[in-house]
């Protein structure tokens, strides 16, 4: 297969899995007290070493542990930093709170942010001892802290600044990326609603509500994450992941990246973007004429939502529309998102996830062949 030399490849995916049901099972049975921390970590090393194989099996070259060990993509991390709190949920375009009364959970900050201790590198190193392929850890972006509770959400006695804020949550995710690279790793994801929900119009007048300026918002985010990942070191690649919601296959926020398209790719410092596409809720192709030489578009052109097959001739045209904006040869092809952000995972079998990938990797090996 034609791939790039370093990751992102040509075909590549955000990183979530469908649980199998013997992790469902493990979970339940470790919330019910039947069964121990430490035995429920072996159910899932089991079934992360399962799915592994059954990863390379499709043919893709970048391998995560399918995030088996969290409930959401980004609370179980985040709420490992010192100071982090969830506390209530923020309003969604769709008709998710209908449909599958949820709406995205909200965090706060009520103390000093610290990295006490690390967070994904016993995770990555299990990972890394079960395939030879290249490795991707996806953690949350760091601008998931603030923009779902804004400065209300943040304790006036621990940050009366909010510049120390940004300094100590960077300084968080600094040590974070510095240990995974201690352990080994060369590929982290950053997983970001917060930029695409700065294309929503309903979601930009809930930051005026909350006191932010959904204009400035994206340019203080980009020299967070900016500062998030300064001085890494050259041989590791960071991406950015924009995802406009995906629980129980729904959505939650809409609107093209126009908004924001000249920050995301020209102020952030990242290596590669990985963009949800996957129907019209994210807009034309029209903005990625902003996107520098030096940079990698994965377009997420497949759903992970559903589980019918795209067909070549429409992932391929599709391909050559953003052409037009970028060259072939800084694109690459993925689903718009993981197959399950959340544990309960999106409506679709763990058959047709994988005949899914095993899809996108053929379509992405005829389309750069």
């Amino acid at each position: 297969m034609s791939t790039h030399l370093d990751p992102p490849f040509r075909a590549d995916h955000v990183g979530s899995l469908l649980r199998p049901t013997v992790v469902h099972r493990a979970r339940a049975w470790t919330a019910a007290g039947e069964i121990t921390a430490d035995e429920l970590r072996g159910v899932e090393d089991a079934a992360i070493a399962d799915a592994v194989t059954k990863l390379e099996a499709t043919g893709m070259l970048s391998i995560t542990d399918g995030e088996f060990r969290r409930a959401w993509f980004h609370l179980d991390f985040l709420e490992k930093l010192d100071g982090v709190e969830v506390t209530g949920n923020i309003a969604s375009s769709s008709d998710s709170a209908d449909t599958v009364h949820m709406t995205p959970p909200k965090l706060s900050v009520a103390g000093k942010l610290r990295h006490s201790r690390n967070i994904q590198v016993d995770d990555y190193e299990y990972l890394a001892s079960v395939t030879s392929q290249t490795t991707k850890v996806s953690i949350p972006s760091p601008t998931m802290v603030h923009f779902r509770g804004g400065r209300a959400g943040i304790d006036i006695d621990a940050y009366p600044d909010l510049e120390e804020f940004f300094a100590d949550l960077a300084a968080c995710y600094r040590a974070e990326i510095e240990a995974l690279y201690e352990a080994g790793c060369r590929y982290i994801q950053m997983d970001d609603t917060n930029l695409a929900y700065l294309c929503d119009p309903v979601m930009r007048q809930g930051a005026v509500d909350r006191g932010d300026d959904p204009d400035a918002l994206p340019h203080a985010y980009a020299e967070l994450i900016n500062a998030a990942v300064t001085g890494r070191p050259d041989d590791l690649t960071v991406a950015i992941h924009l995802c406009r919601g995906n629980y129980r296959s729904t959505w939650f926020a809409e609107g093209g990246y126009e908004p924001v398209a000249e920050v995301l790719f020209n102020e952030l410092d990242v290596d590669a973007y990985f963009l949800e596409y996957d129907d019209e809720r994210s807009g034309d192709f029209a903005p990625l004429r902003h996107v520098p030489e030096s940079k990698t578009v994965v377009l997420g052109l497949m759903t992970s939502k559903r589980p019918e097959l795209e067909s070549y001739d429409e992932l391929a045209g599709r391909v050559g529309e953003a052409a037009e904006y970028v060259p072939m040869g800084q694109l690459c092809l993925s689903p718009q998102c993981g197959f399950a952000s959340t544990v309960e995972g999106n409506a679709l079998t763990e058959d047709e996830q994988w005949a899914k990938l095993s899809h996108l990797v053929g379509v992405a090996d005829r389309i750069w062949a």
